[in-house]
């Protein structure tokens, strides 16, 4: 059985937890809302909150590379600099 390595910054794995179930039900409803939404402009804009949100998602699962690649593809609905 391994340990894991425990520093000052090491958060306690039932917030760890509790934060991950979060994440995956906020990514879930915001799919769902993103599906559910018809306006172009209110789709575009809860589709870069999704991205958001899977970013988040992907750092909490300590992904950071992965998080870096979704705020760089994820951003490409919104390519000008005012969104």
């Amino acid at each position: 059985m391994t340990v894991a390595v425990s520093t000052p910054h090491t958060v306690p794995l039932g917030f760890m937890d509790a934060l991950q179930v979060t994440l995956l039900v906020l990514v879930a409803a915001g799919a769902t809302a993103v599906v559910l939404i018809r306006r172009p402009v209110h789709q575009v804009i809860a589709l870069s909150i999704y991205g958001m949100l899977l970013a988040v998602l992907f750092l909490a699962f300590q992904a950071p590379d992965v998080t870096l690649s979704e705020l760089t593809v994820g951003r490409w609905p919104c390519p000008s600099s005012s969104c």
